[in-house]
């Protein structure tokens, strides 16, 4: 069983073949899917598709740096209303992309550490999005971690150091289909890593795996992802499973 620890398949993106996508991910032995929410505008349909599907979708809430504008503290409570009303699995997406827009990067750190306190205070993980911003993003962290947090780099694609840090601060790394590129520097990044170190993700609708690239992703390609890191680890591809599942199951508490 693989578990898909970060989907936004609730998006319009799947409106007209829902049922469809899952039902090819459960073919594909992809039996659970982690849903991190965008902001306020995805909380219906992220709730709507973990009621209807309880026992494979389970929602994260959380703001996307890139939903950071000049709403961000309305839509921060928005966000702590629902953490009241629902359950949730964790924080997310939350984190800091300085490569779409850096105009809003003071309001984005802003949010990302009143987030992780949400998470801190409710003993919540945190699933992390960073682009061009390791470092900002791991200054924030290694400040606030006080031995409780807990969570995941979502889509790593950093160097040796980078993934070493990621560790050390006591965070998973999320790797997906970018590991299957021709090149990626991932393959020699993860020989220095143990798989106990990482989950696996699609980030579907983006970023879909060799073959599929140039697709629609859905969770169902999360099997070329495995595929992959068994290539890269030279195991068996049923202890990749076996193990990212674990450290899924673990962080989630699923």
């Amino acid at each position: 069983m693989l578990i898909d620890t970060h989907s936004h398949i609730y998006s319009e993106d799947f409106h007209d073949d829902i049922d469809e996508v899952l039902q090819n991910a459960y073919n594909n032995d992809v039996k659970k899917i982690i849903l991190p929410n965008i902001d306020s505008g995805s909380i219906k349909r992220l709730i709507d598709l973990s009621n209807a599907y309880p026992h494979v979708c389970y929602p994260l809430i959380g703001l996307h740096p890139t939903s950071v504008s000049e709403d961000y503290k309305e839509e921060l409570s928005v966000v702590e209303y629902w953490l009241d009303k629902h359950k949730f699995y964790g924080i997310g997406e939350i984190g800091i992309d300085l490569y779409w827009d850096r105009s809003w990067f003071e309001q984005q750190k802003e949010a990302f550490i009143y987030q992780i306190k949400l998470a801190k205070a409710r003993k919540l993980p945190i699933v992390i999005h960073v682009r061009e911003s390791f470092n900002e993003v791991f200054e924030i962290v290694k400040a606030e971690q006080d031995g409780s947090m807990k969570g995941i780099f979502h889509c790593f694609s950093g160097n040796e150091t980078e993934a070493q840090k990621i560790i050390d601060l006591g965070f998973l790394l999320g790797i997906g289909g970018v590991v299957t590129y021709k090149n990626s520097n991932l393959k020699q990044v993860l020989k220095s890593v143990s798989l106990h170190n990482l989950v696996i993700e699609s980030d579907a609708p983006y970023l879909s795996p060799e073959p599929k690239r140039g697709r629609r992703n859905e969770s169902s390609f999360l099997v070329y992802t495995a595929q992959k890191i068994s290539e890269i680890y030279e195991l068996p591809i049923k202890e990749i499973a076996e193990i990212t599942t674990s450290n899924a199951r673990t962080i989630f508490g699923i």
